[in-house]
């Protein structure tokens, strides 16, 4: 479950398609369709074929007037004053000590800025952006008449006759008008092929029968939540909580790097941590993956201690099963754990995947210039 919300999001209705199985009660994924009955088969299909994906239950809002992108690049984290039409990126609202509050991602398309959001932490976001506005020509609303889709697999391109379009964004971040409203971009995870489509929330239906008319198979939020997981991508309230800062959770980097914290940029709450941390500092935990012991009768919850001999030593995030490398899980660890470390997360063993074990040993720049100063 996110972090420190309440669960109340209304039903997608698409959940009364065929097969269709709601997402774990008690959480908001249980306002779309967790699984249609192949949970491992839907994420071979997304892998491999085309797909689509009901996650309506993101939280939708725009952003119109002259100064909505010179206006968000002054509060938020990544360098958007200069986006141009059809562009987007991941973005994040930090607190005064750096410590991430929402992540986003926005696309700017004929004079609106469309942001989407975790669904329980939308409103919050939306009232912090209204009353931050002061004298700029920018004005932020919800936006519940649109609702997202995601398209994943190899195969989507065969899917532009009934999106209505000639061809699919050729860049990441880059996104195109659908005839009737709203857009298709391009986003770099959880797969190589994965487009979020964003569409009239009347349209939500039509859309979904046209497409899976036309080849694309029906897929749980389960699969794009394994493959999110297995590309390292973390998710806000489920992977990190009240003291994550954007270094331990991976979103350093501009947008070409598909990050959400350009290092050039100024003017923003939160900024000095992010200097202070890159210039002189480390973070004091990694996000990496965790392969779990899928012997265990019983599994591990979302903000379950990581622990190592006994004692805490992380927190783990989501939990979720895998079609090719079995149960497996985000966690954040403290950096001064070794890579080979006997793990526990909750009842059952854990390991972490070397492959996604950070790299920091090397000294910041900020360090190295404070050495020379002091003729070290």
């Amino acid at each position: 479950m996110l972090d420190n919300v309440s669960v109340d999001l209304p039903l997608s209705p698409l959940l009364t398609f065929p097969g269709a199985v709601a997402g774990p009660p008690g959480t908001p994924d249980a306002a779309v369709a967790w699984h249609y009955g192949d949970p491992f088969g839907e994420q071979r299909a997304a892998m491999q074929g085309a797909t689509v994906i009901d996650r309506s239950h993101r939280f939708v809002l725009s952003i119109t007037g002259a100064e909505r992108l010179t206006w968000l690049h002054t509060i938020s984290s990544q360098h958007i004053a200069e986006l141009r039409d059809g562009e987007s990126a991941e973005n994040l609202d930090l607190d005064l000590n750096g410590r991430v509050q929402h992540h986003f991602v926005l696309t700017d398309l004929d004079g609106t800025l469309w942001i989407d959001t975790e669904g329980e932490r939308g409103q919050a976001l939306l009232d912090y952006l209204a009353k931050m506005v002061f004298w700029a020509d920018a004005k932020p609303e919800a936006a519940p008449d649109h609702a997202l889709l995601t398209l994943l697999g190899p195969r989507v391109a065969e899917l532009t006759a009934a999106l209505g379009i000639e061809e699919l964004p050729r860049e990441t971040y880059a996104a195109v008008a659908l005839p009737g409203g709203g857009f298709l971009r391009r986003m770099p995870w959880p797969t190589a092929d994965s487009f979020d489509l964003l569409v009239p929330r009347t349209e939500l239906s039509a859309y979904w029968s046209r497409l899976t008319s036309a080849g694309a198979s029906p897929a749980g939020l389960w699969a794009f939540e394994a493959l999110r997981v297995a590309a390292l991508r973390p998710r806000i309230g489920m992977d990190t909580d009240d003291r994550t800062i954007p270094h331990e959770a991976r979103w350093i980097g501009g947008i070409t790097e598909h990050g959400a914290v350009h290092l050039d940029k100024g003017c923003y709450r939160g900024q000095e941590t992010i200097a202070r941390v890159h210039n002189l500092g480390k973070p004091p935990r990694h996000l990496v993956l965790l392969h779990l012991d899928g012997s265990a009768d019983a599994r591990p919850a979302v903000g379950d201690p990581v622990t190592a001999g006994g004692r805490a030593v992380g927190r783990l995030g989501t939990v979720v099963d895998h079609y090719e490398l079995g149960p497996i899980a985000l966690a954040l660890v403290k950096r001064s754990i070794p890579v080979d470390t006997q793990l526990e997360a909750g009842p059952m063993a854990a390991a972490i995947d070397p492959d996604t074990f950070p790299a920091d040993d090397a000294p910041q720049a900020g360090r190295l210039a404070v050495d020379r100063l002091r003729g070290r």
